[in-house]
C-alpha cells in the first residue's frame, strides 16, 4: 500500500511537543463523508507490545465487505520509541501501524481503530491522527471512555446515546450487543458520527466488537 511521502512531523518528540502536534493538527480533522461509493475492503488495526514493552507490534486485517471475509493480514514490529502517556497513544503506536499498512496489497476503503476518533482531550486520538496522516477514512472503537459523559444506553442492539464532552458531541456510546457493556465510537477523519456508528454496527456480528477489531486483536495478541 503506497502512503503518502510527505511527512506532516517527526515522531521523535517529547510529550509536550506531542500535544503541540495535536492541536495544530486537529484543525485538519474532516467531520464530513468522504468515503468511496462503493466500499469494498475494511480493515481493522490494532497494537501489542512485545519484551517488556520494548517491542511494538502493529497488526492490519483487511477484510472483504460486505462479507467480512478476511483477504489479508500484515504485521509489523519496531522498538517502541515513544513512553505509555495517557491521550498521546498515537505517538506511540502510529509509527509501527504505518509500516504495517505499507505491507497491505488490498488497500482498505475504510479503517476502524482499536482507539479513539475525536473523543480525545484535544479531538486528535489515534483513529484522526492516522486518518490525517494516510488520507483514508478512519473510525475510533474504544472499550473504555477517555472522555465526556453520557446517559444510560437501551439495551437494544443498535441503540446508542451521544458522549458529550465541554458541550461538544464527540462519540456514541453504542450497544452492539444486548446484555454486554457499549463500546464508544467516534469519527477519526473523513466520517460522520452517524456514518461512523451506520459502519461499526454493519461490521459487527455475534460478537461485542466488530469484526475488524477482532481479527486485528487477534493478530496484535499472537
Amino acid at each position: 500500500m503506497l502512503l503518502p511521502s510527505q511527512t506532516i512531523h517527526r515522531w521523535d518528540l517529547s510529550p509536550s511537543e506531542a500535544i503541540a502536534v495535536q492541536n495544530e493538527l486537529r484543525h485538519s480533522v474532516i467531520q464530513q463523508d468522504q468515503l468511496p461509493k462503493s466500499v469494498r475492503r475494511v480493515a481493522g488495526v490494532d497494537v501489542g507490545f512485545e519484551e517488556h514493552g520494548t517491542i511494538t507490534l502493529a497488526a492490519v486485517a483487511v477484510l472483504d465487505y460486505p462479507t467480512l471475509a478476511l483477504v489479508e493480514s500484515r504485521i509489523a514490529r519496531q522498538p517502541t520509541q515513544f513512553p505509555y502517556v495517557p491521550g498521546l497513544l498515537s505517538f506511540r503506536e502510529i509509527p509501527a501501524i504505518l509500516d504495517a499498512l505499507r505491507l497491505v496489497e488490498q488497500i482498505p476503503d475504510l479503517i476502524l481503530v482499536d482507539g479513539q476518533g475525536i473523543a480525545h482531550p484535544r479531538r486528535l486520538g489515534i483513529a484522526s491522527h492516522l486518518g490525517i496522516l494516510t488520507g483514508i477514512p478512519t473510525i475510533g472503537i474504544g472499550k473504555t471512555r477517555l472522555v465526556g459523559t453520557h446517559g444510560s444506553v437501551p439495551e437494544a442492539r443498535g441503540a446508542w446515546v451521544p458522549l458529550m464532552d465541554k458541550g461538544e458531541r464527540v462519540g456514541a456510546v453504542l450497544r452492539t450487543r444486548p446484555g454486554v457493556s457499549p463500546i464508544y465510537v467516534s469519527p477519526g477523519h473523513l466520517v460522520c458520527m452517524e456514518t461512523a456508528v451506520d459502519w461499526v454496527m454493519r461490521c459487527t456480528k455475534k460478537f461485542k466488537l466488530p469484526e475488524t477489531t477482532r481479527q486485528a486483536h487477534r493478530l496484535a495478541s499472537g
